[in-house]
């Protein structure tokens, strides 16, 4: 028996794989939206606040994550993310998961809760993830200090590096899988088997869509920032000659 999240920010296409997963016989929790969250998702966010609390920011663009990874995790905590994955912690499916964005703002304490379940990490090019709106392109709303600002594709960019930062403040699980949207379409094949592999059974085909990878080329808006250049390289993404 296997148990399988899904984690990455809000519009990073994990949709696609949420949809793969169900159609594959995974159980991934009732209900589930159209975007194959589990809901409802209150309990959830609630365990974010509640993580946010021991989260530290630093200034700028810079937040201090040890205490979350040294303390006792809070009884609080762990009732709420159980009351929130009651479906799918019940359920005696072969292959069990879920897949909600808000995820990635617990993962410290996830993987300390769950060291051996199998990790989807999801990646988008950011300048093609804040061109849309969701629930967490505010980070106060869970309760996460950082620079305000009334500019909103900055302020996703802000919520982009601070979900990538919080990513890597820990140690990798043992089973962990890093998936870009772009490959995921653009040669779902190679990429289905890379995750065939690493889950260990077959997956389904679903239809997906070329025209969702690189959106931003015809955006007239503001969709780089500088301070996202380190992370671009890292998975591969174009840098703007000058920025």
């Amino acid at each position: 028996m296997s148990l399988i999240t899904v984690i990455g920010r809000g519009h990073s296409g994990t949709r696609a794989i949420s949809h793969t997963l169900y159609t594959s016989n995974v159980y991934m929790g009732d209900p589930i939206n159209a975007s194959g969250d589990l809901l409802p998702p209150e309990a959830m966010y609630e365990a974010c606040r509640v993580f946010a609390r021991y989260v530290r920011w630093q200034g700028g663009l810079n937040w201090d994550f040890s205490a979350v990874k040294a303390m006792d995790i809070p009884a609080e905590f762990i009732d709420l993310l159980h009351r929130y994955l009651k479906s799918v912690l019940n359920d005696t499916s072969e292959h069990r998961g879920w897949k909600i964005p808000e995820t990635t703002l617990i993962y410290p304490w996830l993987v300390r809760l769950y060291p051996d379940i199998h990790y989807i990490f999801w990646v988008r090019n950011p300048r093609d993830c804040i061109l849309g709106r969701h629930l967490t392109d505010d980070l106060s709303d869970f309760g996460v200090e950082y620079p305000r600002t009334d500019d909103i594709r900055l302020r996703r960019a802000i919520s982009w590096k601070y979900q990538y930062d919080i990513v890597k403040a820990v140690p990798r699980p043992a089973k962990w899988i890093e998936v870009r949207f772009e490959d995921f379409v653009l040669k779902q094949e190679e990429t289905l088997k890379r995750l065939e592999a690493f889950l260990g059974f077959p997956l389904a085909r679903i239809i997906v869509r070329p025209d969702s990878v690189g959106r931003w080329k015809h955006d007239t808006g503001v969709n780089y920032f500088d301070f996202l250049e380190p992370m671009m390289r890292e998975y591969g993404y174009e840098i703007p000659e000058a920025t």
